[in-house]
């Protein structure tokens, strides 16, 4: 019979102003984990939430010892404080859900018994939508389609927080920015096995939604990033260079045939000086890129063997030490 230092799953939920949805949210996920008899605990983070969220996050840490809660300091976003959860659970399988009531508990068996199958990440897939189809629908399909296009990775639905990951897993992504939604495309770097299942997706009961069109537009910057980090994050010098190599050939060509006309009696500087400038820029522009390169491959070094920092800072946790937090 295995012994475990702590519990086997941990659902971490990062929260922000969602006081109505947290006692029926707690209640669903106790009925659905106490059902499947597992060992269990709920991480939630509160992402320096203004109204009574807190509070009554330190009620429910009160009356069940299974919860545990991470009060930030500011208003760092969702990608600090999933990052903050993962680092706090101690399960060996860890979800991650909204705190909105949007995602259904009673899908957890679902992307948990997959995980048991062998896989290291399980995405839920927002099948049958029912958010509003110019404002959410309409660019999370273009905004899916494009990441799964230049991410390399077969999913539906990268946009849903809905997921279950192996511990070892998400412990090896390091997450900033808002690459949350990236998680399954820079597990790939670690071989990690994903695949997705179908969920229940709701309409939001309460509270007001803090998604809008302005964050599927930051989507876009955020997939140039993951691309640039999947295919050359260890290797900067490829991007730079290629891009300065090609700058100094046309450069070189320019600056080639300006010498001929010099040699052959003609006056660069009266019948070709818009030319020899865009020449002249060209060649400095491609020696600019390649020492970019280069410097990035420094950078890169530097990465992967100095210290990371965290991108978060916690004021407390209630319902467990922070000695017991991270491992």
């Amino acid at each position: 019979m295995r012994k475990e230092k702590g519990p086997f799953y941990s659902i971490v939920i990062p929260i922000h102003n969602e006081e109505d949805s947290l006692i029926p949210l707690f209640a669903k996920i106790v009925e659905v984990m106490e059902a499947q008899e597992w060992d269990f605990e709920i991480v939630f983070v509160d992402d320096a939430s203004t109204d009574g969220s807190f509070l009554l996050l330190e009620q429910i840490a009160g009356l069940d010892s299974r919860v545990v809660v991470i009060q930030l300091r500011r208003n760092f976003g969702q990608t600090p404080a999933l990052a903050a959860g993962f680092d706090y659970a101690r399960g060996e399988v860890i979800v991650s859900m909204d705190g909105d009531f949007q995602h259904d508990p009673a899908d957890l068996p679902a992307l948990i018994e997959k995980i048991h199958q062998g896989y290291d990440i399980v995405s839920g897939w927002r099948k049958e939508r029912v958010d509003n189809f110019f404002t959410r629908r309409l660019p999370s399909a273009v905004a899916n389609w494009a990441m799964k296009i230049l991410s390399g990775v077969a999913l539906h639905d990268f946009g849903t927080t809905f997921k279950a990951y192996r511990r070892e897993t998400i412990r090896n992504v390091n997450l900033y920015g808002e690459l949350h939604r990236f998680i399954p495309a820079l597990a790939t770097l670690q071989g990690a096995r994903i695949t997705e299942v179908p969920i229940h997706n709701s309409v939001r009961a309460n509270g007001r939604s803090h998604y809008g069109l302005d964050r599927t537009l930051r989507v876009f910057f955020d997939l140039l990033t993951v691309r640039f980090l999947l295919r050359y994050l260890t290797r900067p010098l490829h991007f730079f260079g290629m891009m300065g190599l090609t700058c100094l050939s046309v450069g070189s060509a320019g600056l080639g045939y300006l010498m001929y006309q010099k040699l052959t009696g003609h006056s660069i500087f009266m019948n070709h000086g818009p030319l020899l400038l865009i020449t002249a820029m060209v060649v400095l522009a491609g020696i600019q890129l390649i020492c970019t390169g280069l410097i990035g491959e420094i950078l890169t070094r530097i990465y992967f063997e100095g210290q990371q920092r965290r991108i978060y800072s916690v004021s407390r946790v209630i319902g467990r030490s922070r000695k017991a937090g991270i491992v």
